[in-house]
């Protein structure tokens, strides 16, 4: 394998403070506590299911709401993860995932392409105002991914098939990203430098 491709970032506002750390090329061990319980979940649920390490301790202006603290750690996660990328030379680029839970289902494709862009449909009407554990409201499911596309560079597109429990919806959203996050990630033997005509991403 390449160098390691690993990163460590840190972030301090008057509404958050997040330290970060991960590994691209981990086994999905994680350890998160950013103050907003159900976002742990879905930061475990990402860290596993991409098969990245992922370190995150987070405290924010919770009292207010979970957004900025959602929003900031998304930011920083991010960041690390097109730091951890590097040149991305040898990687797949690409990734498709179609993942079920329970009654819900969702779809993520993946492109690591340096143009920050994100499309997200299907969730039901409703849905982002409802409070999910009581501390994480739906429509922060979308911000965590604008965040996420933005800092880190990626094209993604997320749609929800199907669904009624606010809890699995989010979380069937969270991890189809994590596996086509994980399929683009890879480090493709077949692939000679970089994976684009442009000979950069």
């Amino acid at each position: 394998m390449s160098a390691s491709r690993t990163a460590s970032r840190t972030r301090s506002t008057s509404e958050s403070t997040v330290e970060l750390e991960l590994n691209l090329d981990g086994t999905g061990q994680s350890r998160i506590d950013t103050s907003v319980p159900f976002f742990d979940h879905m930061l475990t649920a990402f860290a596993k299911h991409s098969l990245t390490d992922l370190t995150v301790r987070a405290s924010g202006d919770t009292h207010i709401d979970a957004h900025h603290t959602v929003e900031d750690v998304s930011i920083v996660l991010g960041q690390a993860i097109l730091e951890a990328l590097g040149e991305k030379s040898g990687i797949s680029r690409y990734g498709d995932a179609l993942v079920p839970l329970d009654e819900a289902l969702a779809q993520a494709v993946v492109d690591i392409s340096g143009r920050p862009y994100l499309v997200h449909t299907g969730e039901p009407d409703g849905f982002e105002h409802h409070l999910i554990g009581g501390h994480f409201t739906g429509s922060l499911v979308r911000h965590a991914f604008e965040a996420i596309s933005v800092g880190a560079g990626l094209t993604v597109h997320v749609r929800v098939l199907g669904g009624r429990d606010p809890h699995h919806i989010a979380e069937a959203e969270f991890k189809a990203f994590a596996r086509a996050f994980r399929q683009a990630k890879t480090l493709d033997p077949l692939v000679d430098g970089i994976p684009s005509t442009k000979g950069a991403l």
